[in-house]
């Protein structure tokens, strides 16, 4: 008897140990993450800024007629592929705003283990096409509480080339990690999503556009 409770003791410690390093490295990697994330967000705004589309000319006088505006290359060929900046050796195709959780991110063309320790990413889609997704982790200063959001909020993706894209949240699901097609599928112009605490599940944020998209 004394011997079996010393290897159930044995045993429970081990488990114990065993969570406790889980739990050490989850955080090492949330901090990782979140750093990274950070660096590479000073290193895109400032080209993101010097790409955005400059402003038309305003008339001197009320007798001149505007000039039109130009016309985004997203919108002559949605087809196009989105532009890209490389940083340290990863693709990044724009910078995701979430004002209400005040998250700003940049986002990773393609998904990857690899990126996604650095950056939300491209799940599938294009914001040219509606049918964006975005995947990350659910670290803290990610996807962490995107439970958080409420019918209504707001979301901005600003792609490479400067061209705003508007969004309010309109509804939550939360699916099976088997369920990629019910991920994909439905008329959402966005889509954001990430696991569920234990990963068992995937909670997928559905956006619709705001207002059109924007050119600064």
């Amino acid at each position: 008897m004394r011997r079996r409770r010393a290897i159930l003791l044995t045993l429970g410690v081990l488990c114990l140990l065993a969570a406790l390093g889980l739990t050490v490295r989850d955080l090492h990697g949330e901090t990782r993450a979140r750093k990274t994330a950070a660096q590479t967000l000073r290193l895109l705004e400032p080209q993101i800024s010097a790409a955005q589309p400059q402003a038309e000319p305003q008339p001197q006088t009320g007798e001149e007629e505007p000039e039109p505006q130009a016309i985004p290359d997203y919108q002559l060929d949605p087809q196009r592929q989105m532009p890209v900046f490389r940083v340290d050796g990863i693709d990044y195709i724009g910078l995701l705003e979430i004002p209400e959780l005040e998250l700003r991110l940049p986002v990773a063309g393609t998904w990857s283990y690899e990126a996604l320790a650095a950056a939300p990413c491209r799940y599938a889609g294009s914001a040219y096409l509606d049918d964006l997704v975005i995947l990350a982790h659910n670290y803290r200063g990610f996807f962490r509480d995107l439970k958080l959001l409420h019918t209504g909020d707001a979301v901005r993706f600003t792609d490479a080339d400067g061209n705003v894209f508007s969004y309010a949240v309109s509804d939550f699901e939360q699916l099976h990690p088997s369920q990629t097609e019910d991920m994909l599928c439905g008329d959402w112009d966005l889509t954001l999503f990430t696991c569920t605490v234990g990963g068992q599940e995937r909670l997928a944020v559905r956006c619709v556009r705001a207002n059109g998209s924007e050119s600064e």
